[in-house]
């Protein structure tokens, strides 16, 4: 293992918002079989209403998870992107941009079954954590609900009906 890869894996496994129930071993045999991607300041990773066809795991940099009307909540190292798509086979439900360079792992769909046939309990641990993920992310999202828009009708407004 090289010293980028260590220096990878040690992102990963200090994230406090990532794929935490993982082990060093699963880091380990997750970083070598990813591919390693970069992106430029305005850059979509994940594209709302489009499929990813994997999941992107940040080692550098800052993103912006857009989903309108709420405010866009930031994503860092050892965080991860595209897995609501990734798990359902849709469109992705929001838009990831990069805030500045970024540097991350790619894992498709192929890569990521054939390591789950091999290592079940790999399989286990990932789906545990996505799952504790987007549930966290869900109850970020309720407690940052915008305003409702809806207007009521005024008495006036109800004369001229």
């Amino acid at each position: 293992m090289t010293k980028t890869d260590q220096q990878d894996l040690s992102v990963l496994t200090a994230a406090k918002n990532g794929l935490v129930y993982l082990t060093p071993n699963d880091w380990a045999l997750i970083v070598d079989k990813a591919a390693r991607v970069r992106f430029k300041a305005g850059d979509n990773i994940v594209e709302r209403d489009r499929r990813t066809h994997g999941v992107y795991l940040l080692l550098r940099g800052a993103a912006a998870v857009q989903i309108p009307p709420f405010t866009s909540p930031t994503i860092g190292p050892g965080e991860i992107c595209g897995e609501l798509s990734f798990l359902d086979e849709l469109p992705a439900s929001a838009s990831v941009v990069a805030q500045g360079p970024i540097e991350a792992y790619y894992l498709d769909r192929p890569t990521l079954q054939s390591l789950f046939e091999l290592f079940p309990h790999l399989a286990s641990r990932f789906y545990r954590s996505l799952a504790t993920n987007l549930a966290r992310r869900l109850r970020d999202l309720i407690a940052a609900k915008p305003e409702p828009t809806i207007r009521t009708r005024t008495a006036a407004s109800k004369k001229q009906s």
